[in-house]
């Protein structure tokens, strides 16, 4: 499966910013933007605040991992143990 990546500016914190994500990730960030209520903006504003280390694609990214594992699962899928998102530098 080929995915194309997509650069997008957004504004943040005042500031013009480029962010480049594979069209999954820009559907899947979307998709969370809306269950929260939030604009896309407003969604990588708080991600961007949250975040220690790294760039910002990667920190979206591992946001959306993260919402991904913690989405509730149906009753015969297998669990994955997660723990809350909280963007760090690697290991």
């Amino acid at each position: 499966m080929k995915s194309s990546v997509s650069k997008r500016s957004i504004v943040l914190g005042g500031h013009k910013t480029s962010v480049s994500l594979e069209d999954a990730f820009w559907r899947c960030l979307k998709d969370i933007a809306r269950q929260q209520h939030m604009t896309l903006t407003e969604l990588v504003s708080d991600i961007d605040r949250h975040r220690h280390a790294g760039n910002l694609s990667s920190t979206i990214r591992l946001f959306v991992l993260e919402c991904a594992r913690s989405a509730p699962r149906a009753p015969s899928a297998p669990s994955v143990p997660s723990a809350p998102f909280m963007p760090h530098a690697p290991r």
